[in-house]
């Protein structure tokens, strides 16, 4: 079995269990900060995932968003968000995710992201392509702001911090369309790359929120950057995420703060 078919073949397997679940009553807690919830669902989906791949490649290390970083014997990691959008599934709204990604020695190879209502499974590996149910996908052409559908999503901290995207949104805000917050950032990266959104911003994040879903953009065509146009999206926990020719103008929008 290969490193894509144990991923996908576990992430479809989490799927079910989390779909099975959606729309019952769960238990709801909190981590560090009050708006930012877990359910049992969560820590089911990630024992799940690791259960299944580490029972195909034994070896490899795993970060998690739930438990603790478990090194390996290699430099293959797996980055594991086993719910992306928490806060939806918990409150029965239909958008939320699973989150896979390979990182061997520092850099990311393999992408799955998984929506198991819509039954969407997006998959990139580095080099060959990005795909949507078996089908190549490609970011928009949209070459404006003022043309442009964006996404973003606010920090967990955004009750105690001054720095809670609200400004920026304001920005963005008088210069395209319109914008969305879905609360799923696997699955607004996702968007960008098939092109059912043009760009994506977002700041608070960690490496499992977006490492599969950033491989995902740039395999389809994208720019994945942090705010400042550079490589360290995942150290500086920030991203900025669409086509080639709205990127320049979301970095120079984000830069006037």
């Amino acid at each position: 079995m290969t490193e894509r078919e144990a991923a996908v073949s576990a992430a479809r397997e989490a799927g079910a269990l989390l779909r099975e679940a959606f729309g019952r009553s769960h238990r709801i807690s909190v981590k560090q900060t009050a708006i930012d919830l877990v359910t049992e669902m969560d820590q089911a989906a990630e024992d799940l995932l690791k259960r299944r791949l580490q029972a195909a490649f034994p070896d490899y290390g795993f970060l998690t968003e739930e438990g603790p970083a478990v090194a390996g014997a290699g430099q293959a990691c797996w980055l594991i968000d086993p719910l992306d959008g928490t806060t939806n599934y918990a409150h029965g709204y239909p958008h939320f995710a699973i989150s896979i990604a390979l990182e061997r020695e520092g850099r990311v190879t393999l992408g799955i992201v998984y929506d198991p209502l819509a039954d969407e499974l997006f998959v990139a590996e580095r080099g060959r392509g990005a795909t949507l149910n078996g089908r190549p996908i490609r970011v928009s052409e949209v070459a404006t702001l003022g043309e442009s559908l964006l996404a973003s999503g606010f920090p967990y901290d955004a009750w105690e911090s001054e720095d809670d995207n609200t400004a920026e949104w304001r920005r963005f805000l008088k210069r395209t369309i319109s914008l969305r917050c879905d609360g799923s950032a696997a699955l607004d990266l996702c968007f960008v790359a098939c092109g059912r959104v043009d760009g994506y911003w977002e700041q608070g994040l960690e490496p499992w929120d977006v490492a599969a879903g950033a491989l995902i953009v740039m395999e389809a065509g994208g720019l994945v950057t942090d705010y400042e146009g550079g490589n360290a999206f995942l150290e500086r926990r920030e991203i900025v995420a669409a086509n080639p020719r709205l990127h320049g103008e979301m970095l120079a929008v984000l830069r006037e703060g």
